[in-house]
């Protein structure tokens, strides 16, 4: 397989820029909301609890069963949940790549029912799509300010503490049908070493679609979801070893999960390599072992 399909260099479908934590895709509106310290990352007034709740039963009732037919998603490892049960209860951070715009629909339906909340880039709640983003989850994390940094980061806190489940990509951005996994921001080996919660590794994975899908839904691939096992910080180490360490085993936990053999990678998953490219390609000895 060419780990870069399916981008197309002819017809530029999935421009993938040279920064791998960088967006190719541009949000078309500015709906004026500033997140600053007095920004309710995690609203708890009524009427927005009240839309919470309406969006999240369409979501089991219409959303789930339309998404698993148009992705052809499949979920593995739901098991490991159980398995687990007694640690993710007192709250979680879990991460994957990210990989379609719609794959947090995915990861929402493989954690029913669990009540999942996600990190997102600002400008996209913001845009067009804000509102729904918002209800299906979303706290925006700022952008500028040291006042409205420490204002999320207590939200989130707060979450974590009452046994909450934050998702997030640690990527730091969506490429569509990307098959390597990207380096690690160490967004989520921070947040778990700060608030002693276990970071749960997912990895979604592709299947070559039908004829149908191929042709009459332009489908590039199918979707599987993996769930892994739960990672614990190593209270041995310093906090910034911890940090470092957990991030490391995160991403090498995800690369298998997706079929991918990190050791075959001679570079490490951090954030300074991101504009490296070459990281990605066969030549410099990323394994695939997916389905595709």
């Amino acid at each position: 397989m060419d780990l870069n399909m399916p981008y197309d260099p002819k017809t530029n479908r999935y421009p993938y820029p040279e920064q791998t934590d960088r967006h190719y895709l541009h949000v078309k509106k500015d709906r004026g909301i500033v997140f600053d310290k007095n920004y309710p990352y995690l609203d708890r007034s009524p009427g927005f609890r009240f839309w919470d709740g309406f969006v999240r039963t369409l979501l089991y009732l219409l959303v789930f069963p339309l998404a698993r037919i148009r992705m052809g998603l499949k979920i593995r490892g739901r098991d490991n949940l159980k398995r687990h049960r007694d640690l993710l209860s007192g709250g979680v951070v879990s991460c994957c790549n990210h990989v379609h715009m719609w794959d947090y629909i995915a990861v929402m339906c493989a954690l029913r029912p669990r009540r999942t909340n996600i990190l997102v880039w600002a400008p996209n709640v913001n845009g067009e799509n804000g509102w729904m983003i918002r209800h299906t989850g979303g706290i925006p994390i700022p952008e500028r300010g040291t006042d409205a940094t420490m204002a999320y980061l207590r939200a989130v806190k707060g979450l974590l503490d009452g046994g909450g489940w934050l998702h997030l990509y640690p990527e730091g951005s969506m490429w569509e049908y990307y098959a390597p996994i990207r380096p690690f921001k160490r967004g989520a080996a921070y947040l778990a070493c700060e608030n002693g919660t276990p970071v749960l590794p997912m990895a979604f994975s592709y299947r070559r679609p039908g004829w149908i899908r191929r042709r009459i839904f332009g489908q590039i691939a199918c979707l599987t979801l993996t769930i892994g096992e739960p990672l614990l910080p190593d209270p041995s180490l310093s906090d910034r070893d911890r940090k470092t360490d957990l991030t490391r085993r995160c991403h090498e936990a995800v690369c298998r999960l997706a079929g991918i053999e990190p050791q075959e990678n001679p570079y490490p998953p951090v954030f300074r390599d991101s504009r490296r490219v070459d990281y990605y390609t066969e030549e410099y000895g990323v394994g695939y072992r997916g389905s595709w």
